[in-house]
């Protein structure tokens, strides 16, 4: 690959990367369900930053996927007001935002190990979603404790995490083989797949 050939390439990578991002943060305030204590069901909003992860890496995936966590803190930093300690402050910045957003760019992690797309996609959004939650659910047990009442920690964190990471990973996982059975991800510009002549799909995976 050329100098020149690597610059656009380049270039196109950032500017994806941009543009999936600003998506993934306005789908993320588009919440037809918001918790009352944080964390909201979305319009996929998860997807845009999997499929960056899946078309250009892991690596490209993460810095991504951290770049959302930073801005969604930034949204959020009120809720920094609500807990006291650096300790708190660290698994709270940690935990609900820079490791959370920054998983979902594990988008490759099946990538030629799983050679259908759709399915590749669909099950590295599954682990994704899994792993923010378990990011949430450390946050709910070390540091939101106080709002179980009567109820153990551990089970108040998994439920209240869980009530919306559970439709988090629903959605994830239908967009992800929605948009996999339907696009080429591999290809320099995204395009629909291609088929042959039986129409099955010549998977670029």
């Amino acid at each position: 690959m050329s100098d020149n050939k690597k610059k656009i390439s380049n270039i196109q990578m950032l500017a994806e990367s941009a543009i999936m991002l600003a998506l993934s943060v306005a789908l993320n305030e588009l919440t037809p369900i918001q918790f009352p204590f944080g964390g909201s069901v979305t319009f996929f909003s998860q997807l845009p930053i999997l499929i960056i992860g899946y078309r250009y890496g892991i690596k490209q995936g993460l810095l991504t996927g951290f770049t959302m966590g930073v801005v969604e803190m930034l949204f959020g930093l009120k809720n920094f007001s609500y807990v006291t300690g650096i300790g708190s402050y660290l698994i709270l910045a940690l935990a609900d935002y820079l490791v959370a957003f920054s998983v979902l760019g594990l988008g490759a992690m099946f990538k030629g190990k799983i050679k259908n797309q759709a399915l590749s996609l669909a099950s590295a959004g599954a682990v994704v979603s899994v792993l923010r939650f378990v990011c949430h659910f450390i946050s709910g047990v070390t540091i939101w404790g106080g709002y179980a009442e009567d109820t153990p920690v551990f089970i108040y964190s998994l439920t209240y995490n869980g009530g919306y990471m559970l439709p988090e990973l629903i959605i994830t996982v239908i967009g992800a083989l929605a948009i996999g059975s339907l696009f080429d991800l591999c290809s320099p510009k995204i395009r629909p797949l291609k088929r042959n002549k039986k129409g099955q799909e010549k998977d670029p995976a």
